[in-house]
């Protein structure tokens, strides 16, 4: 915790570039000072390990392309562990999490011109301007006008979009996790809901849905190709589901319990018979004689290994001791484990992309069987939302996208500090949550019952 409000620190004395959009408004204590203030319940970082919903200032139009967004529904993704594990820089206490949200309208600013209140929308995790080079390709997650960190420039070469409720290395935006939300350049980063479309299935167009696409699309599926995807939760469990469409062969999944039981249950029965399950725990790594990862993808694909690896987990899970050290030590920000069973598991030019969460910098990669073996590493980077959205929102309605096959479970708001625990331990099966504030809509058929903690 110290690490990462250090790095705040650092970059408030440091100061940002030219921001073009107010930034670093992670809460809104210090926001109309002297007014008297409503409050909202939210879900708030406290430090590593701790998360906590408290009653909180609700968030005000700050500049005239603002609107206030009623939370009807939001989520917890797997990028929040990395936040509650407190490997992200920049992190305040008080920070209100979640970067995956829906909601109604409450109030707009005057320079609002497009979105109407009352009106249903889910909000992009990124936050675009819609005029600058990357916005105008709809690379929404590479804005360069919505975050002027000046550590995130240093680290990375150049910056990412600002992100919703994901640190002030991003932004320092206020997350979703909450009853009311604030949400910048509204006319570019909402996307209405049409009335057929229940926010349990809407929501997902935030984050999860767009990101697995991309994974798929932009590391390149192609027909027949075998296709291994490291990590089976939400975001893997949609890829498999993606490169079915794209007319992959065979998908194998690296995991273990309990996601590769819910996989199997919730795979789709007409491509049963394309579906491997490869449990990592039963399996040793590192430079030995045993069946490892690797072995196990040669055997799987006739001897050379699947066309496609893509990665859904992240680099901060280490399963060998050095790395570990390593990255308590902090001598490394991720470990290149998986990144190097991918890179020695596909086969000779075959392609590896990264979509789970990495941080910084790793050591032990295998750069030599990179080059030597001429596979395509692809940095699948935070996707762009925009560039998908509607086309998937397409898919939703005609029922060729049904995003509840990966939802397990629907939770209370006030429960959402146990729920993040339960989570990261993957109590219950649980696989993707649907969050429901005080605003929600009732259950829409065929999603989860009501559990409460």
């Amino acid at each position: 915790m110290a690490t990462a409000q250090a790095a705040y620190g650092l970059e408030k004395a440091i100061g940002h570039d030219k921001e073009h959009i107010k930034q670093d408004v992670s809460d809104y204590k210090g926001e109309g000072e002297g007014e008297a203030h409503e409050t909202m319940k939210a879900l708030v970082w406290q430090g590593k390990q701790s998360v906590k919903v408290v009653d909180v200032p609700k968030p005000r139009i700050i500049e005239d392309k603002d609107v206030i967004l009623k939370v009807t529904g939001t989520t917890v993704c797997g990028s929040d562990l990395h936040l509650l594990h407190g490997v992200v820089m920049q992190m305040k206490k008080g920070d209100i999490l979640g970067h995956e949200f829906c909601g109604v309208v409450e109030q707009v600013g005057p320079g609002v011109e497009k979105v109407k209140v009352g009106k249903r929308y889910v909000v992009s995790f990124q936050i675009a301007c819609g005029e600058c080079f990357y916005c105008k390709q709809k690379l929404s997650s590479q804005c360069e006008r919505t975050n002027s960190n000046t550590m995130t420039k240093a680290m990375y070469g150049d910056r990412t979009a600002g992100l919703f409720g994901y640190s002030h290395l991003t932004g320092g935006f206020a997350g979703g996790q909450a009853e009311y939300v604030r949400v910048p350049l509204a006319d570019v980063n909402l996307l209405e809901i049409p009335d057929d479309v229940p926010d349990e299935k809407a929501l997902y167009l935030s984050d999860v849905l767009p990101t697995a696409y991309n994974a798929v699309k932009d590391t390149a599926v192609y027909p027949n190709d075998n296709v291994a995807i490291f990590g089976g939760g939400p975001i893997g469990q949609m890829a498999g589901i993606y490169a079915l469409g794209e007319g992959a062969s065979k998908i194998i999944f690296v995991d273990t319990e309990p996601r590769l039981s819910y996989l199997t249950e919730n795979w789709p029965a007409k491509h049963k018979d394309k579906l491997v399950l490869v449990d990592f725990k039963k399996l040793s790594f590192g430079v030995t004689n045993k069946e490892t990862v690797v072995s196990k993808l040669k055997e799987l694909c006739d001897g050379r290994g699947p066309d496609v690896a893509i990665e859904c987990a992240a680099g901060e899970y280490a399963k060998g001791w050095m790395h570990w050290i390593e990255m308590s030590l902090g001598a490394e920000t991720d470990t290149s484990e998986i990144l190097n069973e991918m890179i020695e598991g596909v086969r000779n030019y075959g392609r590896a992309g990264i979509t789970g969460v990495y941080v910084g910098y790793t050591n032990h990669f295998n750069i030599g069987s990179l080059m030597q073996r001429g596979i395509r590493l692809i940095g699948n980077g935070q996707a762009p939302v925009h560039k998908y959205w509607e086309e998937l929102l397409e898919k939703i309605r005609t029922g060729e996208l049904d995003p509840m096959q990966m939802v397990s479970h629907r939770v209370r708001l006030e429960d959402l500090d146990k729920v993040y625990h339960k989570f990261d331990a993957k109590e219950d099966s649980m696989q993707k949550v649907f969050v429901q504030t005080k605003h929600s809509f009732p259950r829409a058929e065929g999603s989860p019952e009501l559990t409460t903690y």
